[in-house]
């Protein structure tokens, strides 16, 4: 049961109380997981460590969330987002005190690494807003609470610096970061006593099984187990990274150990994928019940190059206004973090677009759109006017933001009771797509890095015309045996 229509954004009432808290605790989500981001200076010279440990910091701070994102969404298939978002913000706050206390780079590293894990969050979200809002507002609080929620990262890099400041001392980071664990506990205490997981009356759907993402035909199963490679081949790179040959954090033996472990725990997943789906090669799956993988497909490949960019942009675009503009760093920081405020009105207007003009038409429209802004940025160098300049990189931050509302305007539209699943590949899928550009920018100079991005929302643009557009209705089953439709149109 859908609750009312009706967008009324000063509300606290309702399913509007759900996007306004759903987007506090992804904001909060954000604000820990980036909390170290604005203090490395403070850190590293509090911990003694160099600046190859910083970048390695940095690594290992999004290392953990591409497998953690599948696992949340599974876990909030079953559960539901309001037990899975209150334990996620509650114990994550574990290592943020644990990094707060940290006084050798190893015991930094490891609450780092297990940090990552809170970046899961957004896909809970996704979940519960997809419970609360019928299909022609969807896009529109999507877009809100991914836009909003996600500008927890901005947030931190603008109020912890003058937080540990205010606190004062060489500890003045370590109360900034400690702050921000205690926050996570509050939030998550407030989001469990404060929410439903369905509006009343409504059916929660659940997965029939738990350990893999349930497909429907046997093609969707091949597809499924390759579109699980680059996940895998992402981690990889990132032990690659961390390996004697890259940041020499781990043992060559720990590496090779690591990539044996990835492939056997591949094979794990394609035997497990087996004994979910294993019904679908002895008997077909009523047409009325089955779902097309390949929408999944593409929207991953869609966030890969959206959020993916985002990432990679944020982490990079100070440094590269400084290089080709000689500017300081604290005003090239400056210049750049209009990049990340985009996302208050862009990933909203992405949303709001796609719930009028259609999901693929609005896709096609805003990758078109951010191959032709990364190749124009692949153009600037230090001819081109400063402002002109900047106003590229916003120009081109609104179409990979828009292009991100838009996606998630589209996940929840394909299978209702796999939405938690759907979310966490196609968010894993962005940080896939970090890991990927940042090698790239280790390897190549700025203008090629944007090519790069350029020519990879041309596959995107591609693939987009195997989509179809969500229409009709999503067939569910209830407990009791029921039958019921839920409108995507």
């Amino acid at each position: 049961m859908q609750p009312s229509t009706g967008f009324n954004l000063i509300s606290f009432s309702g399913k509007m109380k759900i996007l306004h808290l759903s987007w506090m605790v992804f904001f909060i989500s954000f604000f820990v997981w980036f909390n170290h981001a604005p203090l490395l200076g403070a850190i590293a010279g509090s911990l003694g460590i160099t600046m190859a440990q910083v970048k390695t910091l940095l690594i290992l701070n999004v290392a953990l969330t591409i497998p953690a994102r599948v696992v949340v969404g599974m876990l909030t298939d079953k559960f539901g987002p309001r037990i899975v978002y209150a334990s996620l913000l509650i114990l994550c706050s574990i290592p943020c005190f644990m990094f707060a206390m940290a006084t050798t780079f190893e015991q930094a590293a490891i609450a780092r690494f297990a940090l990552g894990f809170i970046g899961a969050g957004f896909v809970v979200g996704i979940r519960m807003v997809s419970e609360w809002f019928p299909a022609n507002e969807l896009g529109t609080a999507e877009g809100i609470y991914g836009g909003w929620g996600n500008f927890g990262s901005a947030a931190a890099a603008m109020l912890l610096p003058v937080l540990a400041l205010m606190l004062g001392g060489d500890d003045g980071w370590r109360y900034a970061i400690g702050l921000t664990g205690v926050l996570s506990v509050i939030f998550g205490v407030i989001w469990y006593i404060s929410v439903t997981d369905t509006p009343k009356g409504g059916t929660y759907f659940k997965p029939k099984k738990v350990g893999a993402m349930e497909v429907t035909s046997k093609g969707d199963f091949v597809l499924l187990l390759i579109m699980k490679l680059p996940m895998y081949g992402a981690l990889a790179l990132l032990t690659w990274k961390l390996s004697p040959t890259g940041a020499n954090l781990l043992s060559e033996n720990f590496v090779i150990g690591t990539y044996v472990f990835l492939v056997l725990l591949y094979l794990y997943e394609v035997y497990k994928t087996y004994d979910i789906n294993g019904h679908i090669f002895k008997q077909p799956v009523p047409e009325s019940h089955r779902y097309e993988f390949k929408q999944v497909a593409v929207l991953n490949i869609l966030y890969f190059t959206t959020f993916g960019s985002e990432l990679a942009v944020v982490s990079m675009l100070p440094l590269f206004f400084s290089e080709v503009f000689g500017l300081d760093m604290v005003y090239a920081g400056l210049l750049a973090s209009a990049y990340a405020f985009m996302n208050l009105a862009s990933r909203p207007g992405g949303g709001w677009i796609s719930d009028r003009m259609g999901r693929r038409k609005t896709l096609i429209v805003l990758t078109t759109g951010l191959a032709v802004g990364y190749f124009v940025m692949g153009l600037v160098d230090a001819s081109w006017p400063l402002w002109l300049a900047v106003a590229a990189a916003m120009a081109c931050s609104f179409f990979v933001q828009a292009g991100e509302g838009a996606v998630f305007a589209a996940v929840p539209l394909i299978k209702r009771r796999l939405t938690g699943q759907i979310a966490g590949m196609t968010g894993a899928y962005g940080n896939v797509g970090a890991v990927v550009y940042l090698t790239a920018l280790s390897l190549v100079d700025y203008q090629t890095f944007f090519m790069i991005i350029a020519a990879s929302a041309l596959l995107g643009l591609g693939a987009l015309f195997f989509m179809k557009e969500p229409d009709g209705h999503i067939t569910e089953v209830n407990e009791d045996g029921t039958v019921e439709l839920i409108s995507v149109t």
